[in-house]
């Protein structure tokens, strides 16, 4: 006998004794879980076939193990841009052997050491969207746009679009990089261009084309 049941977003066709390898449950090794997920049981007589799931239909399962999965390479390249990035990510899974599937009206021989199988619950990160802000007045936009200047001024940052290349909308890129003086840019090494062209593509190159660091050493003094 056999059935196909739906744990993490993904369809399994298990039969007794089976070892799969499911998303990461809220289970630990030595617990028994049960999926009520049934979609299909099938292989004795008549096919069972749920809409979407079979009612009253559950397979249980012993929790093995809780490990990473094999790692996954992650590559980006962008064309022309000098850019390349590599990234490796492992998934944690849980591992589980099939321990009973149970038609409609059969109890398991488990009993009470059952669960419901629940996916992991996922950690909270900082990665959420902030909620847009309500659009200022045009008049208050106008008003912060004139007020900009001083304020850089004020925090001792330099006027970067004295350097070949570098407009105002490039300055604020630098600026958001935390690049706001002539001596920073004059002390740049290789490592620092490299770092800077991951955060704001094609930044090196237009570095060297524009020869900032000789530029930005003679208007700091240097």
């Amino acid at each position: 006998m056999y059935a196909v049941i739906k744990t993490g977003g993904k369809q399994y066709r298990v039969a007794q004794g089976d070892v799969l390898r499911v998303e990461k449950l809220d289970a630990e090794a030595g617990d028994v879980v049960t999926f009520d997920q049934v979609l299909m049981i099938g292989g004795e007589g008549e096919a069972l076939v749920g809409a979407p799931a079979v009612d009253g239909a559950a397979v249980t399962a012993n929790v093995l193990d809780e490990r990473k999965d094999k790692k996954v390479i992650i590559f980006k390249k962008r064309r022309r841009q000098n850019y390349r990035r590599k990234r490796g990510h492992r998934q944690w899974i849980t591992v589980i052997s099939i321990a009973e599937i149970l038609k409609p009206g059969t109890k398991s021989a488990l009993g009470a050491k059952s669960k419901a199988a629940k996916p992991a619950a996922k950690p909270e990160t900082a990665d959420a969207a902030p909620a847009k802000p309500a659009k200022a007045p045009a008049k208050a936009k106008a008003e912060a746009k004139t007020d900009a200047k001083p304020k850089a001024k004020a925090a001792g940052g330099d006027d970067l679009t004295k350097l070949n290349g570098v407009g105002p909308a490039y300055a604020k890129k630098l600026a958001e990089a935390g690049v706001t003086t002539f001596a920073q840019v004059a002390a740049w090494s290789e490592a620092d261009l490299e770092r800077l062209d991951g955060e704001i593509a094609g930044l090196k190159a237009k570095a060297e084309s524009g020869g900032w660091i000789a530029q930005a050493k003679e208007l700091a003094g240097q």
